[in-house]
C-alpha cells in the first residue's frame, strides 16, 4: 500500500503518530540551548485522547519563534495549532495528510533532483517517481511508519521515534552539508 491508503486506513492513534513523526523530522537543528527535541513529550498523547490536546497546546508552546527563525519552524507550529483536539479519526486524517505533505516537502528543498514543476502532492501520489534520494526516504520512512502503526496495535510507538529519529538525523546531515557548502552554517532555511 502507498502512503495515501494507509493515511486512509489508519486508526487515530497511528493517524496521530504519524502526523506527530512527519512534524519531528521537519524540525531544524537547536540553536542554543533550545529544547533539541521539543516534540518529544507529544509522543505520549499519541494513544491517549484524555492527554492529546493539552500536549499539543504544551509542544506548540514549546516551539516559540525567535525573530529569525527558519520558516519551517513556524510551518510545524501552524500545524501543531490546527491540529484537532478532539481525538477523532476525520480530522486527525486531513491533519497527518497535511504532516505528510510537509516532511516531503521539507526533504524536497534539499534533495536533487528537487523534482521541479511537480508538486509535492503529485510526487506523493506517483510513489516519489521524480524526486531524489531524500523525497523517495522520507516516502518510505513514512510508508514504513503507517505499517508498523497498523500491525501493532497499541504498540509500535518505539519503533516509530526510532525510525523518525534516524530521518532527522539523514535531514539534518543534509542541512548540516549544505550551510557548511555555502560558508553560513547560521542560515540554513527549508523554505
Amino acid at each position: 500500500m502507498d502512503v495515501l491508503e494507509l493515511i486512509a486506513r489508519a486508526d487515530e492513534r497511528g493517524l496521530a503518530a504519524s502526523g506527530v513523526a512527519c512534524l519531528d523530522r521537519c524540525l531544524p537543528p537547536p540553536e542554543g540551548d533550545a529544547d533539541p527535541e521539543p516534540l518529544r513529550p507529544l509522543w505520549a498523547g499519541c494513544g491517549s485522547a484524555e492527554r492529546w490536546g493539552g500536549l499539543l497546546d504544551a509542544a506548540y508552546a514549546a516551539l516559540e519563534i525567535p525573530a529569525g527563525t527558519d520558516e519551517t519552524v513556524a510551518r510545524v507550529r501552524a500545524l501543531l495549532a490546527a491540529a484537532p483536539r478532539d481525538f477523532a479519526a476525520g480530522p486527525l486524517r486531513a491533519w497527518a495528510d497535511a504532516c505528510s505533505l510537509l516532511a516531503l516537502d521539507v526533504h524536497r528543498a534539499f534533495d536533487l533532483p528537487a523534482g521541479d514543476g511537480v508538486g509535492t502532492a503529485a510526487l506523493r501520489a506517483a510513489g516519489a517517481a521524480g524526486g531524489g534520494p531524500l523525497v523517495t526516504g522520507e516516502l518510505r520512512r513514512q510508508t514504513e511508519i503507517l505499517e508498523s502503526l497498523a500491525s501493532e496495535p497499541g504498540g509500535g510507538l518505539r519503533q516509530v521515534l526510532d525510525l523518525s529519529t534516524e530521518g532527522r538525523r539523514v535531514l539534518r546531515a543534509v542541512m548540516s552539508r549544505r550551510a557548511r557548502g555555502r560558508g553560513r552554517p547560521d542560515e540554513v532555511s527549508l523554505t
